[in-house]
């Protein structure tokens, strides 16, 4: 399933917002520093894609085609981090390096990295 990396990161960022709670449009626009305006067009954008469902009281949750999607460069971030932290890089140089590579990195690359370190702990 291919989307835009930006659509990914909305989409991550709502799962892990909802594991505090409540989702709204204000809370995505903090949480990655954009304009209420663009998250607003974007979150209706994903809205009309099916990738997530706002209600009537502006709660966000994530559909089944955006959970998946969500929770799979979730994985990928914190596999990602752990592998950089695992090889001496610092926390916060680690997680920003993983935001960048968890969208691009192929499938069967991260599959053989989720490999190596499972073989490897």
């Amino acid at each position: 399933m291919q989307i835009r990396e930006s659509a990914e990161m909305y989409l991550e960022t709502i799962l892990v917002l909802s594991e505090k709670g409540a989702v709204r449009s204000i809370d995505i626009a903090r949480a990655m520093n954009f304009s209420r305006p663009s998250v607003s067009v974007t979150v209706h954008n994903l809205e009309a894609e099916n990738y997530i469902k706002i209600s009537e009281n502006g709660n966000i949750t994530l559909e089944p085609k955006g959970r998946e999607i969500a929770e799979s460069i979730y994985e990928r971030h914190n596999v990602l981090s752990k592998l950089l932290m695992d090889i001496g890089v610092s926390e916060e140089t680690a997680t920003n390096d993983a935001c960048k590579i968890e969208h691009v990195i192929s499938e069967e690359t991260f599959s053989c990295i989720k490999k190596h370190i499972a073989e490897h702990h």
